[in-house]
């Protein structure tokens, strides 16, 4: 049974964060209309908001690993909750997601999502959806940033098994940019779904970049063998039994 302070806690802490989304994308929409750096900006101010209060209220810490690429690359990473989305971006300069096109339709992210650059893919047809996210992706090469894919597709809880899927291996292909796997622990403490945030350490994890030339297939291979290991490890530092 959850301590009723840390379920009201929590509760709070939700409110609190979509009242700051709204507040904060109204005060910079007439500059992010205009600048897509002041759309950056707001997502980062959106972002440190939400890491802080996040502390505060729920207790949870966070805290990156390894080198935030800086440069175009490519980020696959393990997607656990909207925290890892969180982090990942708020570690990152200039941040674009592929995204669900439903999230198009969501007050405030969808517009600010296609402001920076995010790729919105439709995941009814699969063949269809990989040929209409390169040629997304290839239609925005001139927005410069750190690409962030989900290579399992979806929320995937700790200690869930989901297979990695084949369109963060072509779009390695396709642009002939380094990969940096990104590893996560962050569902241990902020779930798939639910309310209660539970306190402790959120990490993610940038680890060594997967360098471009590899065979669609190695790289698929090595892409899920690095990231599924090393959220484990986190994970099992963090008290989980994988």
């Amino acid at each position: 049974m959850p301590n009723p302070i840390r379920w009201l806690l929590s509760l709070v802490f939700i409110i609190q964060m979509y009242l700051a989304m709204a507040v904060i994308a109204v005060v910079f929409a007439p500059f992010a209309l205009f600048s897509r750096n002041a759309a950056v900006r707001a997502c980062h101010v959106f972002c440190a908001w939400v890491l802080i209060t996040l502390r505060l209220l729920c207790g949870l810490r966070t805290e990156v690993r390894g080198t935030p690429p800086t440069d175009e690359v490519l980020i696959a990473a393990k997607h656990q909750s909207f925290l890892d989305i969180i982090m990942i971006y708020n570690a990152v300069p200039r941040g674009k997601f592929i995204m669900k096109r439903e999230l198009l339709w969501t007050p405030f992210l969808g517009q600010y999502a296609l402001r920076i650059g995010c790729v919105p893919v439709d995941r009814g047809a699969r063949g269809a959806a990989i040929s209409k996210m390169k040629a997304d992706v290839q239609a925005g090469t001139a927005f410069p940033g750190q690409l962030i894919i989900y290579p399992q597709g979806t929320r995937v809880a700790p200690g869930v098994s989901k297979p990695y899927k084949v369109g963060s291996g072509l779009l390695y292909e396709q642009l002939g940019q380094p990969c940096v796997p990104v590893a996560a622990n962050v569902g241990l403490f902020w779930p798939k779904r639910g309310i209660l945030r539970k306190p402790g350490v959120a990490v993610v994890e940038f680890l060594p970049r997967i360098e471009p030339g590899l065979p669609v297939r190695d790289f698929m291979a090595r892409l899920g063998d690095v990231v599924e290991e090393n959220s484990n490890k986190l994970m099992a530092e963090a008290g989980f039994r994988v």
